[in-house]
């Protein structure tokens, strides 16, 4: 029985971790799509640059207020119909909003046909995507650290950051592959249709195989289930560390809760400003842009697309290393370096376009920025987010602070557009002026880390909570 137990859970724990890789395949595919929509949906309509550049950035961000949507049910879907029933609701919603993002004209007229009228049901099934992403986000990890033994519980919950980093890669790979099979204008006619269809490959599997997959013990006992979480506590760790868990888990569901503020606002503060700073250091506008920022610099459309997939590379390598140094040189030394990488490469990417040297220095200075993001701010906020909050009000504060993520998120990804697109700042910075913005933002997080983030490594999460008493007592 010990023998299956941790194949057992992790077996489980990849499955779960499947909603993390549609959460970065999810997040990156629209990028190999953005020419497509501006010529398809946007350049027929003859707008000014402003709003063609402001309708451009909704229609590529438009899973993003979906996403908010997403994680604001989420926790009501896994208490009311468990972990597993909310994960099987998050991967239809990716089938459907993957078909339906890549044929949205279906059942309203003629494929290829309808022209900017298709634009409308386009984001309406991007905004569906977006509830799948928020779902899943949240949903994923907690049921690994429910279903995972104490033991390797933290190696386990770490597979879903590398799922979502993998799933980034993985689309940027098909994106570059699709491409590849035809002209440039092949791709704005078929191949981006293609390109947002191929997740229904991955969604579809997810889907089938949670058919299989047990609800958690914690969630069956909140349930009035024992028995059937005895059976899945069995099959997880031996005979009798199932009879301490059954019990640490029913000692677990009597919560005591405190006001939001009971730990004065700072702890409040500290979380939303790092879920801020994690978009407004600019990473989605470069994992969703970065087809066209290497168009910018000169690349045609498959190369632009495989120098993605080396962003995507970078990323998942620069990842692996974060996962194995959180825990040894701690949570803020890894934001403070992270910060001063970001902060450097992307003020160096941001002179190099107003300079018009756009070569293989700007391409370094991208592949720097994003190792400096995915070995700190990417992977170690989420740690920090669920550490520093007392858990009397975890659960709240956690919500704030993602929240307030997406919505950062949405801000950015829909401002590069405008930012990239502007014919007065291109005339002065040649694309480069919303670099110099992120660069700036790195310098602030880093600032921020700095002077208010405590480090929470190797504190017991009582010891952190402490932390933030004299700031209610003041």
């Amino acid at each position: 029985m010990p023998a299956r137990a941790p194949s057992l859970a992790t077996r489980l724990t990849l499955i779960a971790t499947l909603g993390g890789l549609l959460f970065g395949y999810d997040t990156a595919v629209i990028s190999g799509a953005v020419g497509a929509i501006d010529a398809n949906f946007i350049t027929p309509l003859h707008l000014s640059e402003i709003a063609r550049n402001s309708l451009s950035g909704w229609a590529v961000s438009s899973a993003l207020p979906g996403c908010v949507a997403g994680a604001a049910i989420a926790g009501w879907i896994g208490h009311r119909l468990g972990r597993t029933r909310g994960l099987m609701i998050a991967a239809a919603l990716f089938v459907i909003s993957a078909i339906g993002s890549a044929l949205p004209e279906i059942g309203l007229g003629a494929i290829g046909h309808m022209g900017p009228a298709a634009l409308k049901p386009f984001i309406a099934y991007r905004f569906l995507c977006g509830m799948a992403i928020g779902i899943a986000s949240m949903l994923s990890p907690l049921y690994i650290a429910e279903i995972a033994p104490s033991e390797v519980r933290g190696r386990l919950v770490a597979y879903n950051q590398m799922a979502i980093v993998s799933g980034i890669l993985l689309v940027y790979f098909v994106n570059w592959a699709i491409a590849a099979q035809g002209t440039e204008t092949w791709v704005l006619t078929t191949g981006w249709r293609l390109m947002l269809g191929s997740e229904v490959i991955p969604a579809f599997l997810f889907l089938m195989l949670l058919l299989f997959v047990p609800d958690t013990p914690r969630w069956l006992v909140m349930k009035g289930r024992p028995d059937a979480a005895r059976m899945v506590l069995a099959r997880l760790v031996s005979e009798d560390e199932a009879r301490v868990s059954f019990m640490q888990i029913e000692a677990s569901l009597v919560v005591r809760e405190e006001p939001l503020f009971a730990f004065g606002a700072g702890v409040i503060v500290v979380g939303i400003l790092l879920s801020a700073f994690q978009q407004f250091v600019g990473i989605n506008a470069v994992l969703y842009y970065a087809p066209l920022m290497f168009k910018n610099m000169g690349a045609a459309t498959d190369s632009a697309l495989l120098q993605t997939v080396l962003v995507g590379a970078v990323n998942m390598v620069a990842t692996l290393i974060a996962i194995r140094t959180v825990d040894r040189w701690g949570r803020k030394p890894l934001l403070i370096l992270g910060g001063v990488i970001m902060a450097v490469a992307m003020t160096a990417l941001g002179i190099s376009f107003a300079a018009g040297s756009t070569g293989i220095f700007a391409l370094a200075a991208i592949l720097v920025y994003i190792a400096g993001f995915a070995v700190s701010w990417g992977p170690v906020v989420w740690v920090l987010l669920a550490e520093i909050f007392p858990n009397s009000i975890k659960d709240r504060a956690m919500a704030i602070a993602v929240a307030v993520q997406w919505i950062a998120n949405l801000f950015v990804s829909w401002s590069f557009k405008i930012l990239d697109g502007s014919s007065a700042l291109d005339a002065l910075f040649h694309h480069g002026f919303a670099y110099l913005i992120y660069g700036a933002m790195s310098l602030l997080a880093t600032i921020f880390v700095w002077r208010s983030v405590p480090e929470t490594k190797s504190r017991r999460l009582e010891e952190i909570q402490e932390l933030w008493r004299p700031a209610s007592q003041a």
